[in-house]
């Protein structure tokens, strides 16, 4: 019966590793692979993400099954980074409407969600485009359909008049998808007073909102990044929020993340809950834990988060530079808008590149990006950003 499966595109990025590993030449340079890099083009595991595996190896008294909600300690320890700690609003439970659980990535928890949003009864979900491409994989094969609309405007900002109309056109039985912060793969994300007008409009439709946290900390600081979630939370009754730790923890093989649930009051969770368990049985059994128990182990101890906080403050600093530099660099390369980059946020950019440009960057300076135009703004640095530069210039002229 195999013999009639047929063989399946391979995945672009994939072929762009490839190519830029065979690559000789020494000057050479990705932007393709979305990992976040240092100024040496390395991708470290966090010194805090060590201490804590340490600390791990030396308290872990046993790897016994967890169950399909995975390490709670780790679930909520997360909580008051993402959701707040403030008790006028109820601190990170909001009273304790929100409960959550582990998932392999932040990938299982967008995959999770969407399963239980349609055991819910949802049919559509609404979705700004472009996006995560495995954001509609997810769907087809979950035979969600899609209904997409333009995420962002050709200057380079968030498309509110889209996002808006998507809301209020909406019917019972939708569910909007919506990134929290750090947009992938266009780094622009909403302005709070946008957030502001998401919320109001979400709170007056029939909508489920779900929110892919995928970046956190990664934009402005952690307090920052989290004013949608926390603004839409605000106003909702009920809202999925699907999160990972793979960039802003360095998880990425591990694969780190957790989806949380808001219901309309505590005494709601438990049937909400015992679905997600259900769901994840099915898919899953339950999650790795190593990761997470990692993460939890720096979270717990004071002088760990501290140098978590640290080395995260020191990768978003540094992508601010790249980011700065770029846009400086505007009126040296017309038409590509490269000024609006300094307002995104993020790892990535999408850059308005013909094929026949991007093909030139990478056959005549080694410069290598995904088809889309989209650039990992990580993959550069003071060493390598003049050679972007010129090179942008060269083929855009």
């Amino acid at each position: 019966m195999l013999d009639r499966l047929t063989a399946q595109a391979p995945d672009a990025l994939l072929a762009l590793i490839k190519m830029y590993a065979a690559d000789d030449r020494a000057d050479k340079i990705d932007l393709g692979v979305g990992v976040y890099r240092t100024n040496e083009g390395a991708t470290p595991v966090f010194k805090a993400i060590k201490a804590g595996e340490q600390a791990l190896i030396d308290e872990q008294q046993s790897k016994s099954y967890l169950g399909p909600e995975g390490d709670l300690g780790f679930v909520h320890a997360l909580m008051p980074y993402i959701f707040g700690s403030d008790p006028a609003t109820g601190g990170p439970t909001m009273d304790g409407r929100i409960e959550g659980m582990q998932t392999p990535g932040g990938t299982g928890a967008v995959r999770l969600a969407a399963a239980v949003a349609k055991a819910a009864g949802v049919t559509r979900i609404h979705m700004g485009t472009p996006s995560w491409p495995n954001h509609a994989q997810i769907l087809s094969d979950l035979d969600l359909e899609l209904v997409g609309f333009g995420h962002a405007t050709p200057e380079g900002a968030a498309n509110i008049k889209a996002v808006l109309s998507a809301i209020r056109d909406a019917r019972d039985g939708d569910a909007v998808l919506l990134h929290g912060c750090c947009h992938n793969p266009t780094g622009v994300d909403y302005t709070h007073e946008e957030w502001d007008q998401i919320a109001a409009a979400l709170a007056d439709s029939p909508v489920l909102a779900i929110l892919d946290v995928a970046y956190h900390g990664l934009g402005h600081g952690l307090e920052e990044d989290a004013y949608g979630v926390r603004r839409v939370l605000g106003a909702l009754d009920e809202a999925l929020v699907a999160y990972s730790c793979d960039k802003n923890f360095g998880m990425y093989r591990d694969r780190v993340g957790a989806l949380y649930v808001l219901a309309k009051d505590a005494g709601a969770l438990d049937p909400i809950l015992s679905n997600l368990n259900a769901l994840a049985r099915a898919s899953w059994s339950m999650p790795p834990d190593h990761g997470g128990a990692a993460v939890r182990m720096v979270l717990e101890d004071e002088g760990r988060t501290q140098m978590w906080l640290d080395e995260l403050e020191d990768m978003r600093s540094r992508m601010r530079r790249v980011r700065e530099r770029l846009a400086a660099a505007d009126n040296e390369v017309p038409g590509l808008n490269l000024a609006a980059l300094a307002d995104q946020n993020g790892l990535f950019a999408m850059l308005p590149l013909s094929k026949e440009q991007i093909a030139a960057l990478r056959d005549d300076h080694a410069i290598y990006m995904a088809g889309s135009g989209r650039i990992n703004i990580a993959g550069l640095h003071a060493g390598n950003t003049d050679k972007f530069i010129a090179a942008l210039k060269a083929v855009a002229a």
